[in-house]
């Protein structure tokens, strides 16, 4: 039996969520709605385990500094440490890898004409390490493994929208080409909408915000289209971090056909298990969604 991927999970990857996990802070008046919030999806998990997450986020200039910036980057080792962001790593456990997938997912990519980058060795920051805290709380040990795979948000020229469906629809073929039974889950992370400099700088657009979880799940197509300027003006300097998502949604059984990115006609939509939309959290939007697969 091969590999599979049973459902995607978004979620924003807000640093102040981790350093109120990691203070004992998520019961205070401020940030206990929002982990009320994440509740639900921490009941799914448990009820769905997976065998292995691929998790698609940005590093935050820890792992890749302005000397080398990949557009994707996925790593293959067997495991990560969590990054120095300035005031010492997050502590949390050691993230470890699957190197035999992620091997097969680059082998897999890069013969369907994705240039990625091969990482065997780098630190793991926020962008990777809070999305695992709010699904699984505060664990000794992360539960399964995961196959990181960094985007480039961070300096322009960043991939477009499309082109994140296309490799999620590139990732999807190689996890089920791969031989061996796996429950799989693929996890888009960063946004929503904010703005960390300038005069716009703590921007929260919540139409917006709304309006792309509702284009997320009902025309992921139409939404690989839309460019960067929009994501810029109407989410802020940092609201690009959510072309992410898209990779994760391309991966979903509904949008597998590469002749047409719109769907198969065999495909049934994935179920939405789980919606949440809250702020502020910091300066910023927080969103997470699950859609279970259906294939």
């Amino acid at each position: 039996m091969s590999a599979r991927i049973t459902a995607s999970v978004f979620t924003s990857h807000v640093p102040a969520i981790g350093v109120a996990i990691d203070q004992g802070k998520t019961g205070e008046t401020y940030w206990q709605p929002l982990f009320a919030g994440f509740e639900p999806a921490r009941a799914w998990i448990r009820e769905n385990p997976p065998d292995a997450v691929i998790l698609v986020y940005n590093d935050h200039a820890n792992a890749f500094g302005l000397e080398m910036i990949p557009t994707f980057a996925l790593g293959l080792a067997a495991s990560y440490e969590p990054a120095d962001e300035g005031w010492g790593p997050r502590p949390v456990p050691t993230v470890h890898g699957h190197p035999e997938l992620a091997a097969h997912i680059a082998h897999s990519v890069i013969q369907q004409d994705f240039d990625l980058t091969l990482v065997n060795e780098m630190t793991v920051d926020h962008g990777l390490t809070v999305p695992l805290s709010i699904m699984f709380g505060q664990p000794p040990a992360w539960p399964c493994p995961v196959v990181p795979l960094a985007v480039n948000v961070v300096q322009y020229p960043v991939p477009s929208g499309r082109r994140c469906l296309q490799l999620g629809q590139a990732i999807r073929r190689a996890v089920e080409s791969f031989d061996n039974d796996l429950n799989v889950q693929i996890w888009g992370t960063g946004g929503m909408s904010h703005q960390l400099q300038g005069p716009r700088a703590g921007l929260i657009n919540q139409p917006w915000d709304k309006a792309f979880m509702d284009r997320l799940i009902a025309d992921p197509a139409g939404l690989a289209g839309m460019p960067h300027i929009d994501y810029v003006r109407e989410a802020g300097s940092e609201g690009i971090e959510l072309v992410m998502w898209l990779i994760a949604r391309g991966a979903m059984a509904d949008c597998a056909d590469v002749a047409d990115p719109a769907g198969r006609a065999d495909s049934a939509a994935p179920t939405v298990v789980h919606r949440l939309y809250h702020v502020p959290a910091s300066n910023t939007a927080v969103g997470q969604l699950i859609l279970e697969d259906h294939s």
